[in-house]
């Protein structure tokens, strides 16, 4: 079966087209996407403007028709926290509906971490025993840890990239402003941190962009060299690069391994915020996992589909 999988993120609008089956890997067979950041289209009172509702609209069409050109079957569609937490949620998604026909399914930020979770526990297996996740996204940070697929601890924390950024306006980051960032990341971290360190894990993974950003930073191989590829970040190191970023202009980050332009504003934040969740929850290294919360969604679909057909995510 070919399905559609759109991914409407803070950052980023994603239509992912995979072959998939019950039981079976899925298998990525196109990629199409667009750097909306939904965080500059928000008002003073926290609401989607109309250039941002309509802009996410038009590509919600966009991606309708191109998983229909490419033969997809069944079109999924899911938001995380950038339309989460807009104040007119309910507009933006009838808007959406009223142009594309699509109903996006809007994740908790515990759905989030759950689902993540999902996927890096079927990408990594039983053997990883008790597995602690981080994830990392451009509105929140999400983390879960379990030794079964339903993790016995998941939460959410605003703490994404892209919205810590706001903390950080200028083109070379303002210490004192870095200082306060900081203290803010790790208090709201160690508010959780007994949930999640009740239990020593046996492997730490990491997801999402930024952290493959970090990894790269730390000699990681390039995504060209495919998923099985080990990829790590280091505690150590990692610190250093904090302070690397820190001292250094916008335009000078964009032409770092693993850095591109549109990412290069909110890696300072999001290093902030690894580095953060490393020292309170006692993490010296995590690997990698090239599956995240897209194919957690589909994993999940795939199992309501093994007994009950043909369903709309729920």
């Amino acid at each position: 079966m070919r399905l559609g999988v759109i991914d409407v993120g803070s950052n980023t609008v994603h239509l992912l087209i995979v072959d998939a089956r019950p039981g079976a890997h899925p298998l990525p067979a196109s990629s199409f996407k667009h750097q909306l950041r939904l965080a500059e289209f928000l008002t003073p009172e926290g609401d989607i403007d109309d250039a941002g509702a309509e802009t996410l609209a038009a590509f919600a069409t966009d991606c309708l028709d191109h998983a229909a050109d490419l033969g997809a079957v069944k079109v999924l569609g899911f938001a995380t926290s950038a339309i989460r937490d807009a104040g007119n949620t309910d507009a933006v998604l009838a808007r959406i509906r009223e142009a594309s026909g699509i109903d996006l399914q809007v994740l908790s930020g515990e759905e989030e971490a759950r689902l993540t979770f999902l996927a890096a526990r079927r990408w990594h297996g039983w053997s990883s025993g008790h597995l602690l996740m981080v994830d990392i996204g451009g509105g929140s940070l999400e983390l879960a840890a379990g030794r079964d697929e339903d993790p016995s601890t998941a939460v959410s924390l605003p703490l994404g990239a892209g919205r810590l950024t706001r903390h950080l306006p200028g083109d070379v980051a303002d210490p004192k402003q870095v200082r306060a960032l900081r203290r803010y990341i790790r208090a709201s971290i160690g508010e959780v941190v007994p949930d999640l360190t009740a239990r020593t894990p046996h492997r730490v993974v990491g997801t999402s962009k930024t952290m493959r950003s970090l990894a790269r930073l730390q000699g990681a191989a390039p995504s060209g060299e495919g998923p099985f590829v080990r990829r790590t970040v280091e505690r150590g190191p990692l610190k250093e690069w904090v302070e690397r970023l820190a001292a250094m202009p916008v335009s000078e980050r964009a032409s770092l391994p693993g850095v591109n332009q549109g990412r290069a504003h909110q890696i300072l934040a999001g290093a902030l915020v690894a580095e953060g969740a490393m020292d309170l929850l006692g993490i010296e290294s995590l690997e990698i996992c090239p599956w995240a919360l897209r194919e957690g969604v589909i994993l999940q679909f795939l199992d309501h589909l093994d007994t009950t057909g043909l369903l709309e995510l729920a």
